[in-house]
Protein backbone atom coordinates (compact mmCIF):
# COMPACT_ATOMS: atom_id res chain seq x y z
CA UNK A 1 0.00 0.00 0.00
CA UNK A 2 1.74 3.15 -0.90
CA UNK A 3 1.28 5.87 1.68
CA UNK A 4 0.65 9.64 1.39
CA UNK A 5 3.08 12.02 1.82
CA UNK A 6 2.84 15.90 2.45
CA UNK A 7 6.28 16.33 2.09
CA UNK A 8 9.46 14.25 2.56
CA UNK A 9 10.44 16.31 5.33
CA UNK A 10 8.61 18.75 8.08
CA UNK A 11 10.29 21.55 9.46
CA UNK A 12 9.08 22.88 12.76
CA UNK A 13 9.76 26.47 13.13
CA UNK A 14 11.22 28.97 10.02
CA UNK A 15 13.77 30.89 11.46
CA UNK A 16 17.40 30.92 10.01
CA UNK A 17 18.17 27.27 10.88
CA UNK A 18 14.48 26.03 9.34
CA UNK A 19 15.01 28.06 6.43
CA UNK A 20 18.42 26.80 6.31
CA UNK A 21 17.33 23.35 6.27
CA UNK A 22 14.74 23.61 3.78
CA UNK A 23 17.13 25.40 1.30
CA UNK A 24 19.61 22.41 1.84
CA UNK A 25 16.62 19.89 1.38
CA UNK A 26 15.28 21.84 -1.62
CA UNK A 27 18.53 22.21 -3.59
CA UNK A 28 19.29 18.38 -3.70
CA UNK A 29 15.39 17.79 -4.38
CA UNK A 30 13.57 16.90 -1.45
CA UNK A 31 10.20 18.20 -0.72
CA UNK A 32 9.62 20.55 2.21
CA UNK A 33 6.89 21.33 4.30
CA UNK A 34 7.56 24.02 7.29
CA UNK A 35 5.41 25.41 10.38
CA UNK A 36 5.62 28.60 11.80
CA UNK A 37 4.02 30.37 14.20
CA UNK A 38 4.66 33.62 14.03
CA UNK A 39 3.19 35.58 10.61
CA UNK A 40 5.96 37.65 10.53
CA UNK A 41 9.78 37.80 10.76
CA UNK A 42 10.42 38.16 14.45
CA UNK A 43 11.49 42.05 14.32
CA UNK A 44 14.49 42.17 16.67
CA UNK A 45 18.03 41.41 15.89
CA UNK A 46 19.48 38.60 17.66
CA UNK A 47 22.33 37.50 16.03
CA UNK A 48 25.01 39.85 15.24
CA UNK A 49 27.52 38.41 13.15
CA UNK A 50 28.07 35.23 10.06
CA UNK A 51 31.55 34.03 9.50
CA UNK A 52 33.32 32.40 6.18
CA UNK A 53 32.15 28.87 7.57
CA UNK A 54 28.75 29.87 7.15
CA UNK A 55 28.67 32.18 4.31
CA UNK A 56 30.76 28.75 2.82
CA UNK A 57 27.49 27.06 3.03
CA UNK A 58 25.87 30.05 1.35
CA UNK A 59 28.13 29.35 -1.50
CA UNK A 60 27.05 25.57 -1.52
CA UNK A 61 23.65 26.98 -1.98
CA UNK A 62 23.92 29.27 -4.55
CA UNK A 63 22.85 32.20 -2.50
CA UNK A 64 26.15 33.62 -1.33
CA UNK A 65 26.16 36.58 -3.51
CA UNK A 66 22.40 37.51 -2.91
CA UNK A 67 23.25 37.49 1.16
CA UNK A 68 26.80 39.54 0.61
CA UNK A 69 24.32 42.19 -0.52
CA UNK A 70 22.52 42.81 2.67
CA UNK A 71 25.40 42.13 4.82
CA UNK A 72 28.68 44.68 6.04
CA UNK A 73 32.42 43.75 6.21
CA UNK A 74 33.70 43.29 10.04
CA UNK A 75 37.16 44.60 10.69
CA UNK A 76 38.16 43.71 14.28
CA UNK A 77 37.35 42.36 17.62
CA UNK A 78 38.24 44.34 20.62
CA UNK A 79 38.38 43.89 24.59
CA UNK A 80 38.62 47.98 26.03
CA UNK A 81 38.13 48.98 29.64
CA UNK A 82 36.19 52.76 30.31
CA UNK A 83 39.99 54.34 30.66
CA UNK A 84 40.54 52.92 27.33
CA UNK A 85 43.08 50.05 27.98
CA UNK A 86 42.99 47.35 25.54
CA UNK A 87 43.08 43.85 27.27
CA UNK A 88 42.85 41.74 24.16
CA UNK A 89 41.82 42.21 20.03
CA UNK A 90 41.55 39.99 17.29
CA UNK A 91 42.16 41.21 14.30
CA UNK A 92 40.48 39.11 11.32
CA UNK A 93 43.34 37.58 8.79
CA UNK A 94 42.75 36.72 5.31
CA UNK A 95 40.07 33.27 5.46
CA UNK A 96 41.34 30.34 3.71
CA UNK A 97 37.36 29.25 2.81
CA UNK A 98 37.36 31.42 -0.23
CA UNK A 99 35.34 34.18 1.19
CA UNK A 100 36.27 37.70 1.68
CA UNK A 101 35.97 39.09 4.77
CA UNK A 102 36.11 37.00 6.97
CA UNK A 103 33.58 37.75 9.35
CA UNK A 104 30.23 40.16 8.56
CA UNK A 105 27.90 42.02 10.55
CA UNK A 106 24.64 41.53 9.97
CA UNK A 107 21.06 43.01 10.45
CA UNK A 108 18.93 39.87 11.68
CA UNK A 109 15.64 40.57 10.30
CA UNK A 110 17.04 41.89 6.65
CA UNK A 111 19.03 39.00 6.25
CA UNK A 112 16.25 36.46 7.44
CA UNK A 113 14.10 38.04 4.86
CA UNK A 114 17.11 37.34 1.91
CA UNK A 115 17.34 33.95 2.84
CA UNK A 116 13.29 33.45 3.03
CA UNK A 117 13.31 35.12 -0.54
CA UNK A 118 15.98 32.68 -1.05
CA UNK A 119 13.89 29.44 -0.54
CA UNK A 120 10.64 30.82 -2.45
CA UNK A 121 12.69 30.52 -5.39
CA UNK A 122 11.64 26.65 -5.11
CA UNK A 123 8.50 27.03 -5.72
CA UNK A 124 6.16 24.52 -4.28
CA UNK A 125 9.67 22.50 -3.18
CA UNK A 126 9.12 24.22 -0.32
CA UNK A 127 5.88 24.83 1.33
CA UNK A 128 5.89 27.04 3.70
CA UNK A 129 2.52 27.47 6.73
CA UNK A 130 3.10 30.59 8.83
CA UNK A 131 0.35 31.35 11.81
CA UNK A 132 0.49 27.46 12.35
CA UNK A 133 1.71 25.86 15.23
CA UNK A 134 3.18 22.22 15.67
CA UNK A 135 1.42 20.79 18.46
CA UNK A 136 1.58 16.53 17.98
CA UNK A 137 3.78 14.38 16.62
CA UNK A 138 2.95 10.68 16.03
CA UNK A 139 5.64 8.56 14.74
CA UNK A 140 5.36 5.21 12.72
CA UNK A 141 7.92 2.97 10.78
CA UNK A 142 7.62 4.51 8.23
CA UNK A 143 6.88 8.85 8.81
CA UNK A 144 5.12 11.17 11.46
CA UNK A 145 2.00 12.92 11.29
CA UNK A 146 2.00 16.21 12.51
CA UNK A 147 -0.48 17.70 14.16
CA UNK A 148 -0.83 21.10 13.71
CA UNK A 149 -3.31 24.61 14.94
CA UNK A 150 -4.38 27.52 13.23
CA UNK A 151 -2.77 30.41 15.67
CA UNK A 152 -6.18 32.67 14.22
CA UNK A 153 -8.99 30.18 13.99
CA UNK A 154 -7.76 27.37 16.37
CA UNK A 155 -8.37 24.98 13.08
CA UNK A 156 -6.46 21.69 13.93
CA UNK A 157 -5.24 19.96 10.47
CA UNK A 158 -2.22 16.96 10.05
CA UNK A 159 0.29 16.50 7.08
CA UNK A 160 2.75 13.12 6.75
CA UNK A 161 6.08 13.42 6.33
CA UNK A 162 9.14 11.10 6.69
CA UNK A 163 11.14 12.97 8.70
CA UNK A 164 10.91 16.06 10.92
CA UNK A 165 13.24 18.90 11.86
CA UNK A 166 12.38 20.48 15.24
CA UNK A 167 13.88 24.28 14.04
CA UNK A 168 11.46 25.96 17.09
CA UNK A 169 14.13 27.95 19.13
CA UNK A 170 14.97 27.47 22.96
CA UNK A 171 11.15 27.02 24.18
CA UNK A 172 11.10 24.54 21.82
CA UNK A 173 7.91 22.27 21.38
CA UNK A 174 9.39 19.27 19.60
CA UNK A 175 12.12 19.11 22.23
CA UNK A 176 9.31 18.37 24.66
CA UNK A 177 7.49 16.08 22.39
CA UNK A 178 10.39 13.52 21.91
CA UNK A 179 10.95 13.56 25.89
CA UNK A 180 14.81 15.27 25.19
CA UNK A 181 15.53 17.30 28.43
CA UNK A 182 17.34 20.61 28.72
CA UNK A 183 20.51 20.38 30.86
CA UNK A 184 22.56 23.14 31.75
CA UNK A 185 22.12 26.93 33.18
CA UNK A 186 20.34 30.24 32.80
CA UNK A 187 22.21 33.09 34.43
CA UNK A 188 20.36 35.59 36.96
CA UNK A 189 21.69 38.69 35.31
CA UNK A 190 18.93 40.04 32.99
CA UNK A 191 20.65 42.54 29.76
CA UNK A 192 18.75 44.98 27.25
CA UNK A 193 19.68 45.21 24.20
CA UNK A 194 18.95 48.38 22.49
CA UNK A 195 19.23 48.42 18.30
CA UNK A 196 19.08 51.95 16.58
CA UNK A 197 19.66 53.91 13.65
CA UNK A 198 22.62 55.51 12.76
CA UNK A 199 23.03 59.06 12.21
CA UNK A 200 25.88 59.49 11.85
CA UNK A 201 29.77 57.76 12.05
CA UNK A 202 31.75 57.94 14.91
CA UNK A 203 35.61 56.79 15.31
CA UNK A 204 35.84 53.34 15.30
CA UNK A 205 32.32 52.26 14.47
CA UNK A 206 33.41 49.53 12.67
CA UNK A 207 35.24 47.88 15.45
CA UNK A 208 32.96 45.42 17.05
CA UNK A 209 33.74 46.31 20.74
CA UNK A 210 33.71 44.66 24.23
CA UNK A 211 33.61 47.45 27.16
CA UNK A 212 34.96 45.35 29.90
CA UNK A 213 33.59 46.09 33.35
CA UNK A 214 32.92 44.25 36.32
CA UNK A 215 29.47 46.48 37.15
CA UNK A 216 28.50 47.28 33.25
CA UNK A 217 30.25 45.52 30.97
CA UNK A 218 28.94 46.45 27.28
CA UNK A 219 28.60 44.70 23.92
CA UNK A 220 29.05 47.43 20.78
CA UNK A 221 28.58 46.38 17.85
CA UNK A 222 27.95 47.51 14.45
CA UNK A 223 25.00 45.80 12.54
CA UNK A 224 24.74 46.25 8.84
CA UNK A 225 21.90 48.56 7.29
CA UNK A 226 22.58 51.70 9.18
CA UNK A 227 22.05 49.74 12.52
CA UNK A 228 24.21 49.47 15.88
CA UNK A 229 23.10 47.64 18.80
CA UNK A 230 24.51 47.67 22.55
CA UNK A 231 23.93 45.26 24.93
CA UNK A 232 24.10 46.48 28.39
CA UNK A 233 23.29 44.25 32.00
CA UNK A 234 20.81 45.72 34.30
CA UNK A 235 22.05 46.07 37.58
CA UNK A 236 20.62 44.24 40.27
CA UNK A 237 18.22 47.15 41.52
CA UNK A 238 16.84 47.14 37.78
CA UNK A 239 13.56 45.78 36.25
CA UNK A 240 12.50 45.78 32.86
CA UNK A 241 9.91 48.20 34.39
CA UNK A 242 12.74 50.80 34.56
CA UNK A 243 13.17 51.09 31.08
CA UNK A 244 9.45 51.70 29.54
CA UNK A 245 9.86 54.86 27.11
CA UNK A 246 12.62 55.95 25.34
CA UNK A 247 13.49 58.48 27.99
CA UNK A 248 14.26 55.67 30.17
CA UNK A 249 16.88 54.20 27.83
CA UNK A 250 18.84 57.15 26.92
CA UNK A 251 20.87 57.44 29.95
CA UNK A 252 22.31 54.20 29.43
CA UNK A 253 23.55 55.18 26.19
CA UNK A 254 24.51 58.78 27.50
CA UNK A 255 26.62 57.15 30.00
CA UNK A 256 29.36 55.72 27.37
CA UNK A 257 29.04 59.03 25.20
CA UNK A 258 26.62 57.92 23.08
CA UNK A 259 23.79 60.96 22.16
CA UNK A 260 21.13 61.44 19.44
CA UNK A 261 23.07 63.03 17.19
CA UNK A 262 25.07 59.82 17.15
CA UNK A 263 21.94 57.81 16.57
CA UNK A 264 17.80 57.40 17.44
CA UNK A 265 16.64 54.36 19.27
CA UNK A 266 14.94 51.87 17.10
CA UNK A 267 13.78 49.41 20.07
CA UNK A 268 15.07 47.35 22.87
CA UNK A 269 14.16 44.24 24.14
CA UNK A 270 15.76 42.36 27.64
CA UNK A 271 16.99 38.40 27.52
CA UNK A 272 19.17 36.48 30.53
CA UNK A 273 22.03 34.49 28.98
CA UNK A 274 21.41 30.10 28.93
CA UNK A 275 24.29 27.70 28.64
CA UNK A 276 22.40 24.72 28.15
CA UNK A 277 21.91 21.70 25.51
CA UNK A 278 19.19 19.03 24.78
CA UNK A 279 20.44 15.68 26.27
CA UNK A 280 19.49 13.98 23.17
CA UNK A 281 18.79 15.47 19.43
CA UNK A 282 17.22 12.70 17.92
CA UNK A 283 13.86 10.69 18.90
CA UNK A 284 13.96 8.02 15.31
CA UNK A 285 12.89 9.94 12.70
CA UNK A 286 12.90 13.43 14.42
CA UNK A 287 15.53 16.22 15.16
CA UNK A 288 16.45 18.78 16.82
CA UNK A 289 18.42 21.70 15.08
CA UNK A 290 19.63 25.06 16.60
CA UNK A 291 18.35 26.70 19.70
CA UNK A 292 16.14 23.29 20.34
CA UNK A 293 19.11 21.37 20.70
CA UNK A 294 21.39 24.28 22.30
CA UNK A 295 21.70 27.77 23.74
CA UNK A 296 24.66 29.46 24.46
CA UNK A 297 25.72 32.85 25.89
CA UNK A 298 26.52 35.67 22.80
CA UNK A 299 30.39 36.46 23.55
CA UNK A 300 31.38 33.84 20.48
CA UNK A 301 28.33 35.13 17.99
CA UNK A 302 27.85 31.54 17.21
CA UNK A 303 24.21 30.63 18.55
CA UNK A 304 22.59 31.58 15.26
CA UNK A 305 25.54 30.41 12.98
CA UNK A 306 26.16 27.05 15.34
CA UNK A 307 22.21 26.26 14.25
CA UNK A 308 22.47 27.00 10.72
CA UNK A 309 25.58 24.82 10.63
CA UNK A 310 23.50 22.15 12.09
CA UNK A 311 20.26 22.52 9.52
CA UNK A 312 23.16 21.81 6.53
CA UNK A 313 25.00 18.95 8.11
CA UNK A 314 21.20 17.05 8.53
CA UNK A 315 20.33 18.42 5.54
CA UNK A 316 22.71 17.19 3.31
CA UNK A 317 22.57 13.68 4.67
CA UNK A 318 18.80 13.55 4.69
CA UNK A 319 18.41 14.69 1.63
CA UNK A 320 20.85 11.52 0.20
CA UNK A 321 19.38 8.90 2.64
CA UNK A 322 15.66 9.92 1.13
CA UNK A 323 17.44 10.07 -2.48
CA UNK A 324 18.82 6.13 -1.48
CA UNK A 325 21.96 7.47 -2.08
CA UNK A 326 23.34 7.05 1.50
CA UNK A 327 22.58 4.32 4.21
CA UNK A 328 20.19 5.59 7.03
CA UNK A 329 22.56 4.98 9.36
CA UNK A 330 24.50 7.96 8.18
CA UNK A 331 21.73 9.81 9.99
CA UNK A 332 22.92 8.62 13.23
CA UNK A 333 26.25 10.67 12.25
CA UNK A 334 24.10 14.06 12.84
CA UNK A 335 24.56 14.26 16.60
CA UNK A 336 28.25 12.75 16.91
CA UNK A 337 29.56 15.49 14.48
CA UNK A 338 27.60 18.55 15.53
CA UNK A 339 27.07 18.17 19.33
CA UNK A 340 30.82 18.74 19.82
CA UNK A 341 31.02 21.86 17.80
CA UNK A 342 28.20 22.83 19.68
CA UNK A 343 29.72 22.46 22.85
CA UNK A 344 33.13 24.23 21.89
CA UNK A 345 31.22 27.54 21.18
CA UNK A 346 29.92 27.42 24.10
CA UNK A 347 32.58 27.16 26.53
CA UNK A 348 33.90 29.50 23.96
CA UNK A 349 31.35 32.03 24.71
CA UNK A 350 31.60 31.39 28.34
CA UNK A 351 35.54 32.24 28.42
CA UNK A 352 35.06 35.40 26.68
CA UNK A 353 32.17 36.45 28.94
CA UNK A 354 34.62 36.12 31.82
CA UNK A 355 36.82 38.11 29.99
CA UNK A 356 34.31 40.91 29.06
CA UNK A 357 32.43 40.80 32.87
CA UNK A 358 36.29 41.37 34.15
CA UNK A 359 36.00 37.62 35.75
CA UNK A 360 38.46 36.69 34.05
CA UNK A 361 42.48 36.29 35.65
CA UNK A 362 45.69 37.50 33.73
CA UNK A 363 46.74 34.01 33.20
CA UNK A 364 43.66 32.98 31.79
CA UNK A 365 43.74 35.88 28.99
CA UNK A 366 47.00 34.92 28.16
CA UNK A 367 46.23 31.54 27.73
CA UNK A 368 43.56 32.28 25.26
CA UNK A 369 46.18 34.46 23.66
CA UNK A 370 48.85 31.88 23.54
CA UNK A 371 50.90 30.71 20.76
CA UNK A 372 51.63 26.90 20.75
CA UNK A 373 55.08 26.01 19.59
CA UNK A 374 56.04 23.30 16.75
CA UNK A 375 52.85 23.12 15.45
CA UNK A 376 51.65 21.78 12.11
CA UNK A 377 48.93 23.77 11.96
CA UNK A 378 49.14 27.40 12.12
CA UNK A 379 47.80 28.84 14.84
CA UNK A 380 44.84 31.54 14.74
CA UNK A 381 42.65 31.52 17.79
CA UNK A 382 39.59 30.05 18.47
CA UNK A 383 37.54 32.75 17.58
CA UNK A 384 38.62 32.30 14.05
CA UNK A 385 40.20 29.38 13.26
CA UNK A 386 39.12 27.34 10.25
CA UNK A 387 36.64 24.83 11.21
CA UNK A 388 37.28 21.03 12.20
CA UNK A 389 35.07 17.77 13.12
CA UNK A 390 36.65 15.90 16.37
CA UNK A 391 34.91 13.03 15.14
CA UNK A 392 32.07 11.33 13.27
CA UNK A 393 32.20 9.54 9.49
CA UNK A 394 36.00 10.22 9.43
CA UNK A 395 39.10 7.67 9.18
CA UNK A 396 42.31 8.12 11.00
CA UNK A 397 43.52 10.34 13.67
CA UNK A 398 42.23 14.13 14.35
CA UNK A 399 44.77 17.10 16.06
CA UNK A 400 46.98 19.15 14.83
CA UNK A 401 49.24 17.03 13.11
CA UNK A 402 46.29 15.25 11.13
CA UNK A 403 44.74 16.59 8.31
CA UNK A 404 41.64 14.32 8.68
CA UNK A 405 38.64 16.56 9.65
CA UNK A 406 39.86 19.63 8.82
CA UNK A 407 37.89 21.48 6.00
CA UNK A 408 39.48 21.80 2.98
CA UNK A 409 40.83 25.59 2.02
CA UNK A 410 38.89 26.86 -1.09
CA UNK A 411 41.70 28.98 -3.83
CA UNK A 412 40.93 30.13 -6.89
CA UNK A 413 41.75 26.89 -8.99
CA UNK A 414 41.57 26.29 -12.93
CA UNK A 415 39.88 22.89 -14.70
CA UNK A 416 41.51 21.34 -18.40
CA UNK A 417 39.36 23.34 -20.05
CA UNK A 418 40.63 26.55 -18.86
CA UNK A 419 38.01 27.53 -16.25
CA UNK A 420 38.85 29.45 -13.29
CA UNK A 421 36.46 29.40 -9.93
CA UNK A 422 36.89 28.68 -6.84
CA UNK A 423 37.39 25.24 -6.02
CA UNK A 424 33.95 24.28 -4.41
CA UNK A 425 32.45 25.69 -7.78
CA UNK A 426 34.25 23.37 -9.97
CA UNK A 427 34.10 20.06 -7.79
CA UNK A 428 30.17 20.23 -7.33
CA UNK A 429 28.24 18.73 -4.52
CA UNK A 430 29.38 15.20 -4.12
CA UNK A 431 32.26 13.16 -2.31
CA UNK A 432 35.82 14.01 -3.83
CA UNK A 433 39.13 12.37 -3.75
CA UNK A 434 41.98 14.57 -4.29
CA UNK A 435 45.17 13.86 -5.07
CA UNK A 436 48.59 15.91 -4.77
CA UNK A 437 50.00 15.85 -8.53
CA UNK A 438 48.66 12.47 -8.89
CA UNK A 439 45.22 10.67 -9.60
CA UNK A 440 44.10 9.65 -6.21
CA UNK A 441 41.93 6.72 -7.85
CA UNK A 442 45.94 4.78 -8.88
CA UNK A 443 46.15 5.29 -5.32
CA UNK A 444 43.31 2.91 -3.90
CA UNK A 445 42.79 -1.36 -4.48
CA UNK A 446 40.18 -2.36 -6.18
CA UNK A 447 37.87 -3.07 -3.08
CA UNK A 448 38.16 0.47 -1.88
CA UNK A 449 38.04 2.34 -5.47
CA UNK A 450 34.31 0.18 -5.42
CA UNK A 451 33.11 1.82 -2.18
CA UNK A 452 33.70 5.42 -3.04
CA UNK A 453 32.34 4.49 -6.71
CA UNK A 454 29.33 3.60 -4.76
CA UNK A 455 28.81 6.83 -3.11
CA UNK A 456 29.12 8.30 -6.47
CA UNK A 457 33.07 9.97 -5.87
CA UNK A 458 35.15 12.09 -8.02
CA UNK A 459 38.81 11.31 -9.03
CA UNK A 460 40.62 14.56 -9.25
CA UNK A 461 43.95 14.93 -9.75
CA UNK A 462 45.49 18.72 -8.45
CA UNK A 463 48.24 19.77 -10.73
CA UNK A 464 50.52 22.71 -10.41
CA UNK A 465 49.81 26.08 -12.22
CA UNK A 466 53.70 25.29 -13.65
CA UNK A 467 52.28 22.18 -15.05
CA UNK A 468 50.04 20.87 -17.96
CA UNK A 469 46.92 19.08 -17.27
CA UNK A 470 46.80 15.45 -18.48
CA UNK A 471 42.84 14.64 -18.41
CA UNK A 472 39.66 16.00 -17.66
CA UNK A 473 39.45 15.38 -13.95
CA UNK A 474 42.37 17.56 -13.02
CA UNK A 475 42.25 21.28 -11.48
CA UNK A 476 45.08 23.37 -11.73
CA UNK A 477 46.34 24.88 -7.96
CA UNK A 478 46.29 28.61 -9.66
CA UNK A 479 46.18 29.77 -5.99
CA UNK A 480 49.33 27.30 -5.02
CA UNK A 481 47.01 26.75 -1.76
CA UNK A 482 45.84 23.37 -2.09
CA UNK A 483 49.46 21.51 -2.50
CA UNK A 484 51.29 23.49 -0.16
CA UNK A 485 48.29 22.45 2.82
CA UNK A 486 48.57 19.02 1.58
CA UNK A 487 52.22 18.56 1.83
CA UNK A 488 51.81 20.32 5.30
CA UNK A 489 50.48 17.43 6.49
CA UNK A 490 52.46 15.39 4.82
CA UNK A 491 49.44 13.38 2.66
CA UNK A 492 49.54 12.70 -1.22
CA UNK A 493 46.02 12.22 -1.51
CA UNK A 494 42.40 13.19 1.08
CA UNK A 495 38.62 11.91 0.66
CA UNK A 496 36.49 15.01 1.04
CA UNK A 497 32.96 15.04 2.08
CA UNK A 498 30.42 17.06 0.30
CA UNK A 499 30.64 19.42 3.09
CA UNK A 500 34.07 19.66 2.01
CA UNK A 501 35.51 18.30 5.61
CA UNK A 502 38.59 15.87 5.09
CA UNK A 503 37.12 12.37 6.07
CA UNK A 504 40.54 10.43 5.38
CA UNK A 505 44.15 10.47 3.89
CA UNK A 506 46.74 8.17 2.22
CA UNK A 507 48.59 7.90 4.97
CA UNK A 508 45.93 6.42 7.45
CA UNK A 509 43.96 4.75 5.05
CA UNK A 510 41.57 6.08 2.13
CA UNK A 511 38.95 3.77 2.69
CA UNK A 512 35.43 4.25 2.87
CA UNK A 513 35.28 5.55 7.40
CA UNK A 514 32.99 3.10 8.82
CA UNK A 515 29.31 4.04 9.40
CA UNK A 516 28.02 3.91 12.78
CA UNK A 517 26.09 0.09 13.36
CA UNK A 518 22.91 0.45 11.14
CA UNK A 519 19.60 0.40 12.68
CA UNK A 520 16.80 -1.00 11.01
CA UNK A 521 13.40 0.98 11.37
CA UNK A 522 11.85 -0.98 14.04
CA UNK A 523 14.42 -1.25 15.95
CA UNK A 524 14.36 2.47 15.62
CA UNK A 525 10.67 2.69 16.41
CA UNK A 526 11.64 0.30 19.92
CA UNK A 527 13.97 2.17 20.85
Amino acid sequence: MTQHFDADVAIVGYGPTGVTAALTLAKHGISVVAFERDADIYPRARAVTVNDWTMRIFQSLGIDERITKVIEPQRALRWVTYDGTEIMRVEHPPSTLGVKPRFYNIYQPVMEAELRACAEGYGPLVDVRYGVEVTGLDQDLDGVTVTTTDTATGEKRTARARYVIGADGGGSATRGMIGSRLLGDTLDVQWIVIDCRVKRWWPDRDLLTFWSDRQRPVVDIALSAGNHRWEIPLKPHETEADFTSEEDVWPLLKAMGVTDEDVSIHQWAFYRHHTRMAETWRANRVFLAGDAAHLMPPWAGAGMQTGMRDAHDLGWKLARVLKGELDESWLDTYEIERRPNAAFFTDLAVRLGRVIKQEATPAEIEEMNRVPENTVTPFEPPLIAPPVLETGWLRGPVGDASIVGRMVPQPITGDATGRMARLDDLLGDGFVLLGADVDPATLLPAEERARWDALGARYVAIRPKTAYTRGPEELVDLDEVLLPWLARYGVRAVAVRPDRFVAAADVSGLAVPDLPAARTAASSMRS
